[in-house]
């Protein structure tokens, strides 16, 4: 399917993918919404109507005082359409609440798992499988401990299932009467795991006390609290919302005036109150005009867009910043109050007020297009075209989709506007006519318009002259049909640079003019076209220290410009996943941009040029903002340079030989002790040899005996010399002190099959501490830190298993008919020190009381 375009102009429409004649009892469908349409309750209705992920299924939650669930499917196979199909029969007749949908891993026949949760707090599991006649009843259980609590809201985030929900005055804690019909909700989660048989659920912890009623609202890893404008009556609570993350149980207080005011950390011994909460704000909030969100969409990677009453649409970032994206006419929302819808596809954001979508670039917040609708529709999301913008409405589904107009429709120089566009693009080539001849030319020195201009010594400007004529002019050129077909290939390769050109120096003169609220929002589009453009190609040094710099000074917004040009993405397990381009971590992973005597510098994080490689670049940036992300970037990269075959590059004629990547990660963290875990991390990202040992030192350094054993264990499989070097260096540790006793049968398994009895004793001889050599190696001190033999009896015998095995593989030799003929019995003679397993094994069974006694 062909992605969102928003880089040349197109013309955008409306076309029908159903008209509900494929679902079933779509003419049922047709008519109710045609009902409720025109009872004018089209607010109502599109609120009750829930679409699932893959688009097949549309619900509608009825409410009193006819309570129930109308359900439609649309089946894949179209012989199954005709049968009769079971539509969802709810055993009890209490309002609904909300619908959550579970993702099942191994699901066959297309099944999906519908969760039905209820005002009362029950819930019913259901799943849709087409060859089992549609919707079948799985399980019902109590998501609320108490049977009096009545739930407001719910929805999903990762393993979590959250929720707001009403108490009794008498359950929740104690609160004002004056406040006690506002108070009365509290926040609740509890984990979910889902199988075969359906879910299974833990148990019930409440997070946040006496606040108001909420619509919980699930984001990546976060989750948004968001005022209920339609029934909280409270004006005071609408000035500030909340975001959580389930994990760590970390609050932030936001404000859609002016973003992050607050943030709080609950531990498991001390819940939150609301009012505690926001305590600290109160001062503030008494100085600001609340501003309603009248609509929100949640986009992924704990951000939320948001339609505040102003007419602003927003961006609600992870990092608490808020983003102004895109301001409607005024008095728009005015006449069309919160019948809206917002959702984002890809870079566009689609938007619907009243009877008009509003289709918006994010990355720069220009309009694409309007475009009119017939009545009110429903934005969402299709999980398996995700690019497009999708619309529920009374007639059916619909599709925005995009065609491309005729050249000669609109010229090119009509879009250019507050810009003089003559004498930017003139500069333009002769700028680029300087640097491209100084690079030719063999003289020192500078270049510059006024010399190409004279003495006939450039050409270039006469094509690019009348190129730029036409593009500005709307002149056409009178030539022969052959030129004309040059000509027009020429205006066609230059158009988009000629139009990013023009944007540029727009953009230049706005953030000029702009105030400090857009500042913001200009400089982060700017650092992301910047990083865009300089990774789209082969960067020398130049572009290097440009880029370098360009990070010093706006570190937040290159950071959001890396996540968002790498296209960088968290998934449910911990790792980072990428959608961009093979070229473009070529030009990332490549060190070739930086000087040969930044890879032998020895001062690290001072490089003799000052520019640090892109790579080195991005790892700077995540471990600034994001550090936990450095071992899973380093992982993504390493998956990306196998892919692309990047371990062939080279730095070029300088150096012969590339560092490996984890390398290149470590030089960017500082030399501090409170790093030494992400270095660790990083070295077993690496799945180097050397590097998994020196790894492990480290952590035997530190005394994490736990984690050196889980290394140990994972590790040793990779390779046997591996598993040889992990043990000695263990049995080394065994050796000197009793840290690692409670791991011994752990550290027996890893044992290497080559490893011989003679070779244990003398390795465990060689690393006995000197205090305990002087004392006898083996004899038990009276503080019992020494190594005695029983520490080692369950690795010696096995050990001598295995010998008394490998021995037997030639008895049958030792059996046959002896040839040449035996040699004659020698005299054994009585050796000083014992150095075979035999002998160990004869003392010990002749000799009582001895050193090699087990204790």
């Amino acid at each position: 399917m062909k992605r969102w375009k928003t880089d040349i102009l197109r013309l955008c429409m409306l076309t029908v993918v159903t008209d509900f004649g494929d679902f079933t009892r779509g003419k049922e469908l047709k008519d109710f919404l045609k009902q409720s349409y025109a009872k004018s309750s089209s607010k109502s209705c599109l609120s009750n109507i829930r679409i699932s992920p893959d688009g097949r299924h549309i619900h509608i939650i009825q409410q009193a005082p006819r309570t129930g669930l109308m359900t439609h499917d649309r089946y894949q196979r179209a012989h199954l359409q005709c049968q009769e199909h079971l539509d969802l029969v709810l055993t009890r007749n209490v309002s609904i609440v909300d619908l959550l949908y579970f993702k099942q891993n191994d699901s066959e026949d297309r099944a999906l798992l519908l969760g039905i949760i209820f005002e009362n707090g029950k819930a019913e599991l259901w799943k849709f499988s087409e060859q089992k006649s549609g919707w079948s009843s799985l399980q019902t259980m109590d998501l609320c401990n108490s049977p009096r609590a009545k739930i407001a809201s719910v929805c999903i985030n990762q393993n979590f299932i959250i929720w707001c929900e009403e108490r009794p005055p008498s359950e929740s804690s104690s609160v004002s009467s004056v406040d006690r019909s506002n108070f009365t909700y509290c926040i609740c989660k509890r984990t979910f795991d889902v199988d075969e048989r359906g879910i299974s659920l833990g148990g019930v912890k409440t997070v946040l006390h006496n606040n108001p009623r909420y619509s919980v609202v699930s984001t990546g890893d976060i989750v948004y609290l968001l005022p209920n404008i339609e029934k909280e009556s409270c004006t005071s609570v609408r000035k500030v919302f909340l975001s959580w993350a389930p994990q760590s149980d970390v609050f932030k207080v936001h404000s859609a005036n002016n973003g992050i005011l607050l943030i709080r950390n609950s531990t498991a011994n001390k819940q939150l109150d609301f009012k505690r909460l926001i305590t600290d704000c109160v001062g503030y909030l008494s100085t600001i005009t609340p501003l309603d969100i009248y609509g929100f969409s949640p986009i992924g990677h704990g951000e939320i867009l948001l339609l505040l009453s102003s007419g602003w649409v927003c961006v609600m970032q992870r990092d608490g910043i808020l983003r102004q994206i895109y301001k409607l006419p005024d008095n728009c929302l005015a006449t069309c109050g919160t019948q809206n819808s917002v959702n984002m596809y890809d870079d566009v954001v689609a938007l619907t007020v009243g009877r008009m979508m509003y289709l918006i670039d994010i990355k720069c917040g220009v309009e694409l297009e309007r475009i009119p609708l017939k009545g009110e529709g429903l934005l969402f999301v299709n999980c398996s075209e995700t690019y497009a913008p999708q619309m529920f409405s009374e007639a059916g589904l619909y599709m925005v989709i995009q065609e491309e107009t005729e050249a000669q429709s609109k010229p090119p120089g009509a879009y250019l506007e507050n810009v003089n566009s003559g004498a930017v693009l003139v500069e333009a080539v002769f700028e680029e006519a300087c640097k491209y001849y100084q690079q030719r030319s063999l003289s020192t020195t500078q270049l510059t318009s006024e010399k190409l201009k004279k003495g006939g010594m450039f050409q270039a400007p006469i094509t690019l002259a009348d190129i730029i004529r036409d593009y500005l002019g709307n002149s056409v050129l009178k030539t022969t049909g052959k030129d004309c077909s040059g000509h027009e290939k020429l205006l066609s390769c230059l158009d988009s640079e000629l139009k990013s050109l023009i944007a540029l120096e727009d953009m230049k003169a706005s953030v000029v003019k702009a105030s400090e609220k857009d500042l913001h929002s200009y400089c982060e589009t700017l650092v992301q076209q910047e990083l865009c453009r300089l990774l789209s190609s082969e960067i020398d040094r130049e572009n290097l220290q440009y880029l370098n710099s360009m990070f010093q000074l706006f570190p937040t917004e290159s950071w959001q410009a890396v996540q968002t040009v790498l296209q960088l993405r968290c998934n449910g397990e911990g790792s980072l996943f990428t959608k961009a381009p093979a070229e473009l971590w070529k030009i990332v992973l490549s060190p070739v941009q930086a000087a040969p005597n930044y890879y032998n510098s020895q001062q690290k994080n001072t490089p003799a040029n000052g520019a640090l490689p892109v790579f080195e670049l991005l790892c700077q940036s995540i471990f600034k903002f994001q550090p936990n992300w450095l071992p899973k970037f380093l992982e993504l990269a390493q998956q990306q340079s196998i892919s692309s075959s990047t371990s062939s590059w080279s730095f070029g004629k300088e150096n012969s030989e590339s560092l490996p990547l984890y390398k290149r990660a470590l030089a960017v963290l500082p030399s501090k002790s409170d790093c030494q875990n992400l270095e660790v991390e990083l070295l077993l990202c690496s799945q180097r040899p050397n590097a998994v040992m020196q790894a492990l030192r480290m952590l035997i350094g530190q005394g994490q005996w736990g984690r050196v054993t889980q290394v140990a264990e994972q590790y040793c499989r990779q390779s046997p010399l591996l598993n040889k070097e992990i043990f000695t260096t263990l049995l080394s540790e065994v050796s000197q002190h009793r840290d690692l006793d409670p791991y011994l049968d752990l550290l027996w398994t890893l044992c290497p099959e080559d490893m011989t009895v003679t070779g244990i004793l003398n390795l465990v001889l060689k690393n006995l501490p000197p205090t305990a050599q002087l004392s006898g190696p083996f004899q038990v001190d009276s503080e019992g830190s020494q190594l005695t033999i029983g520490h080692l009896k369950p690795l010696l015998r096995k050990v001598l298993q295995w010998e008394t095995r490998s021995s037997q593989r030639y008895a049958d030799i030792l059996q046959s008919p002896t040839f040449p003929p035996p040699t004659p019995q020698r005299q054994v003679v009585d050796l000083a020190r014992v150095n075979t397993e035999l002998d160990i094994d004869l003392k010990e069974k002749t000799r009582s009381g001895s050193p090699f006694t087990s204790v």
